[in-house]
């Protein structure tokens, strides 16, 4: 990644034009540029950025000194699923209505975009950047068949938890939009971290994500979350009854992180939890953690955590590398960037990042959602794979909308 200390603030006002976010998207999507849009969990204000540049790829994705922009990752990193970083060349808030260019965006590409989006979009319904890689889908037997090969792997102590996910292919309607997909995942996830990513070669994803992985607010106070445990959500969080399988997966979250900060010596942060929360139909057990940087000295806190955390206990396994190796040999398909991680880095509201769950591809014709599940001793095939069809639901409610 270039080295530059360009931020939102670092902006020029004169070829600003007064938009709403809908025709920014569609003109990024028309003239084959990345763009991604994004909205922080309990916020009403939305966020566009489109990279101008021909490459996206930061090798390996650092915050400190990141320009402002929208990091993107995968699971694991691979050819046909790279790191990449979608710079804001161009930026436009839900707040101000007005697009801007950051001071180093190459001039030409700029007064190209802005004539593109005066004349206005082309592009028609479902147009969308779409990957190059072929689909794979995983059946319903192969995941309950692996989550049989885990528990007996966990009671032969080869490892504590691993998880595990599968996926779904659905037709996408007729008149799907993806700025209208966009607006209609902050109506209905106003809890979690929306997204919509579409880069040209990679594809497009959307999702509305409820666990942060490494977060630095404009107070420059770190934080990050064990979020484990899943259960249908009840009118009341008070009502939420937990069995000993969610609080022993959960726990086994919050004691991973606690060891990363002992690796990197830290000892002055706050835990509060756990507790119970809601993020869509679903609720989770959740334990937040928090380091004031200005009392600590760490100003590299955030690219070393990120080192440590991906992937997540949450979303990989204890210990991390047997773990690993069973998602690799059990699961039967690529996750791609299917709990990777993605989010703002270096924007005014500082740098967010979040396990990108509760999401979805876009294929030209298809839309592939995605799901996983903690497996522990006590865990059923069955149980598990009920449990990935409820957090399912949340993007299959998004494409009924239309």
């Amino acid at each position: 990644m270039e080295q530059a200390t360009a931020s939102e603030s670092d902006t020029t006002g004169a070829e600003a034009h007064s938009n709403t976010l809908a025709p920014v998207i569609h003109t990024a999507i028309g003239k084959g540029k990345a763009v991604a849009a994004w909205r922080l969990p309990h916020t009403n204000e939305a966020h566009v950025a489109v990279s101008l540049q021909d490459s996206f790829t930061p090798t390996p994705p650092t915050l400190e000194n990141s320009p402002f922009g929208f990091l993107f990752c995968p699971f694991q990193e691979s050819e046909p699923a790279p790191n990449l970083f979608i710079k804001a060349d161009l930026y436009i808030s839900q707040a101000t209505g007005k697009l801007t260019a950051a001071i180093d965006a190459p001039a030409p590409e700029v007064a190209d975009f802005m004539q593109a989006l005066e004349l206005g979009s082309t592009t028609p319904q479902r147009s969308w950047h779409t990957s190059n890689a072929g689909v794979q889908q995983q059946s319903d037997l192969h995941f309950q068949d692996a989550v049989a090969a885990a528990v007996a792997a966990i009671k032969e102590e080869q490892m504590e938890k691993v998880v595990l996910s599968r996926n779904s292919i659905l037709p996408l309607p007729l008149h799907l939009d993806l700025a209208a997909v966009f607006e209609q995942m902050c109506q209905k996830h106003s809890r979690a971290f929306v997204s919509v990513v579409s880069v040209p070669g990679v594809g497009t994803w959307a999702g509305a994500s409820p666990e942060i992985l490494v977060s630095i607010n404009e107070q420059q106070v770190f934080h990050t979350v064990a979020l484990a445990g899943t259960q249908p959500a009840t009118e009341s969080v008070a009502d939420a009854i937990w069995r000993q399988k969610e609080i022993e997966e959960q726990a086994m979250v919050e004691r991973y992180i606690l060891l990363c900060f002992k690796s990197l010596r830290l000892r002055e942060y706050t835990e509060i939890g756990p507790r119970t929360v809601v993020a869509g139909n679903l609720m989770h057990l959740r334990t937040d953690f928090k380091v004031d940087l200005k009392e600590v000295d760490f100003p590299s806190l955030g690219t070393d955590m990120l080192r440590l955390l991906h992937p997540t206990s949450a979303v990989c396994g204890l210990p991390k590398a047997p773990a690993l190796q069973f998602i690799l040999e059990h699961e039967g398909y690529d996750r791609s960037y299917y709990s990777g991680f993605l989010g703002p880095v270096n924007s005014k509201a500082g740098t967010h990042l979040f396990v990108n769950l509760r999401c979805m591809q876009l294929l030209k014709d298809k839309a592939i959602i995605y799901a996983g599940a903690g497996i522990t001793a006590e865990s059923d095939p069955v149980k598990e794979w009920m449990e990935t069809q409820h957090k399912m639901v949340a993007m299959q409610r998004i494409l009924q909308q239309f």
